[in-house]
């Protein structure tokens, strides 16, 4: 997954960069299936997990974003970004890699949507247009040093430490757990995704690390549509976001959260079943090609260099620039 990585931190950094937080703001607002399409695929591609995505939604809802489109960015957003897609398709292949971004979208839309419909908000509940110093848009550094600085210093320094847990979580169940060993208990069918669901919703889990989690699962027994609930559910959501929905957009919008959430994640891991049942587990994991061994093993020393470097070699300081980075960006 080295590779594919980096070049995804490269991109996020672009991203974080290139598109404003001003010009995200201006068209969240409003009502109907415009604001909430904008809202969910704004947040698609966006690096951002289900804790960081916190403070960036509420600020939104703050600068003018409805209350449906706040749920529709806040569940497309941490279910996948651009380093997470490109994992996805280094470990999972190029199905998973499209299936996986499509349904955080739709998920967005529906979750908004349902906002909408069953806890309005007139129209005057909108906050007028950004006023804060945070959408000062002048720039004090070079926007590609501050893109680099961004891809390969803060966000490897927010999902470091979760994405080393997830890879040795993976390599202990590859290990340690015969092939198939799942399979009598999660092989298939709702009982194996509600248990999957059961483990995400609560739990806190990074897009990106979730995945050689759910590739693990997978060689062991769990079917596609199992795993493709826990890749939902995980990062879609956890105990801290979904207090603070409760408390700053109110319960009904926290329950039509969760309950979203909870079945569009079943809807797709349905969906993907039948896909891979049609067209065979053989051509839904395999890749339509590899990069050559020394493209990947120096990709993982660099990675690795990353990685330590942000986490450990700039301490506390990088953490207080990452967090004074997305106060900005917010």
């Amino acid at each position: 997954m080295s590779p594919y990585l980096l070049f995804g931190f490269f991109v996020a950094g672009v991203l974080s960069v290139f598109i404003s937080a001003r010009l995200v703001e201006r068209h969240l607002g409003g009502r109907g299936i415009w604001p909430l399409l904008k809202a969910s695929a704004f947040g698609v591609p966006l690096p951002l997990c289900s804790c960081g995505v916190i403070p960036v939604s509420m600020s939104l809802r703050k600068h003018g974003a409805s209350k449906g489109s706040t749920i529709s960015f806040l569940l497309s957003t941490p279910q996948t970004g651009v380093d997470s897609i490109f994992v996805t398709f280094s470990l999972l292949g190029p199905v998973f890699a499209i299936f996986r971004p499509v349904a955080a979208l739709i998920t967005g839309v529906i979750g908004g949507g349902l906002v909408q419909l069953t806890d309005p908000e007139p129209a005057d509940a909108i906050q007028p247009e950004c006023t804060d110093a945070c959408c000062n848009e002048k720039e004090q550094k070079s926007k590609i040093i501050r893109a680099l600085k961004h891809g390969f210093v803060t966000l490897p320094a927010d999902i470091g430490k979760a994405m080393f847990i997830g890879l040795i979580v993976a390599a202990v169940i590859s290990a340690a757990i015969p092939d198939d060993f799942f399979a009598p208990f999660l092989g298939g069918g709702i009982l194996a995704m509600l248990i999957m669901m059961a483990l995400g919703i609560p739990v806190y889990v990074c897009a990106t690390a979730s995945v050689p989690v759910a590739a693990a699962l997978i060689t062991k027994g769990v079917n596609p549509g199992a795993a493709m609930v826990f890749l939902m559910t995980g990062p879609a959501t956890n105990a801290a976001a979904f207090m603070t929905i409760w408390s700053v957009l109110g319960k009904k919008t926290a329950i039509t959260y969760i309950i979203t959430v909870a079945g569009a994640a079943i809807a797709a891991g349905l969906l993907l079943d039948r896909i891979v049942r049609q067209v065979g587990s053989d051509n839904v994991f395999k890749m339509g090609w590899m990069l050559p061994p020394i493209v990947k093993y120096a990709s993982a020393v660099v990675l690795l260099a990353v990685l330590i470097f942000a986490m450990v070699g700039t301490g506390k300081t990088t953490q207080t620039e990452g967090e004074k980075d997305e106060k900005d960006g917010a």
